[in-house]
């Protein structure tokens, strides 16, 4: 199997994966059960609380439930705010995550080039990981608060629980967060290369074994040359052959 073809999988894997996970962080926004409380002795006078980011609710054994959003906006915890902003960035990004993703992957075919649809995609799953990393310290949080609570003594006001909508939460957000770290790897890879593979290569030299050679002199000498052996060994033996034929001296007496 091809390589683009594996990471054509690959990517609507993690796409199905991250959309999946959106999905869930966006079905817990509407949801009231992020906390809850029974209050009560016996099954017929029980009371159920639960609340969410928006509105506090109870309902009883009968059936009967009524909701009330919050009266005052500026009168609400900072943490509150911090984690209405949070959830509400989770599904605005995963959003665009999603539109970026759809234009950018192989098998749609939509962007230009594969470097430009792979730069694409990596934007997306940046998108995706933002999204996921949103929503996980949104939950973590809520469920930190509610948890520090219940089991402070010294908390006199009614204590909840952690609600189902929390842990499905959390199930998106893993689910964003593995899909698009994966997502990230494999398009950042094909689309920002690294610097060794973008550094201009040199212009090869073609040399003949000839030049290529470097051959020494003998022993007493250090100097480096580019020439063939055969013509400082002749005229090695030359020197050698005149070098006694130079030495000779001759007189008078010689002759005689």
């Amino acid at each position: 199997m091809k390589y683009r073809t594996v990471v054509m999988y690959v990517e609507i894997g993690c796409f199905v994966s991250c959309l999946c996970g959106w999905i869930l962080v966006c079905s817990t926004l509407p949801t009231e059960y992020w906390t809850f409380s029974e209050v009560g002795s016996i099954v017929l006078t029980t009371s159920n609380y639960y609340s969410n980011l928006w509105m506090d609710c109870i309902s009883d054994t009968t059936g009967v439930s009524d909701c009330k959003y919050y009266p005052s906006m500026l009168a609400l915890p900072v943490f509150l705010h911090a984690c209405r902003a949070l959830a509400v960035s989770s599904v605005a990004t995963g959003f665009f995550g999603g539109v970026l993703t759809l234009i950018g992957m192989k098998c749609t075919k939509i962007g230009g080039s594969e470097l430009a649809n792979s730069r694409v995609t990596f934007a997306g799953a940046l998108t995706f990981l933002v999204s996921g990393t949103c929503g996980m310290i949104t939950y973590s949080w809520w469920a930190n608060k509610v948890v520090r609570e219940f089991l402070d003594p010294h908390f006199r006001a009614q204590k909840f629980e952690i609600g189902a909508a929390v842990f499905v939460g959390w199930g998106g957000s893993v689910l964003l967060v593995s899909g698009s770290s994966v997502l990230t790897y494999f398009s950042g890879k094909e689309g920002l290369p690294s610097s060794s593979s973008r550094r201009p290569r040199r212009p090869a030299t073609y040399a003949t074994a000839r030049t290529r050679r470097t051959y020494m002199l003998p022993a007493t000498s250090s100097r480096v040359t580019l020439g063939p052996p055969l013509f400082y060994e002749g005229r090695r033996s030359r020197e050698t052959r005149a070098t006694p034929r130079s030495g000779l001296t001759f007189n008078r007496d010689s002759f005689v």
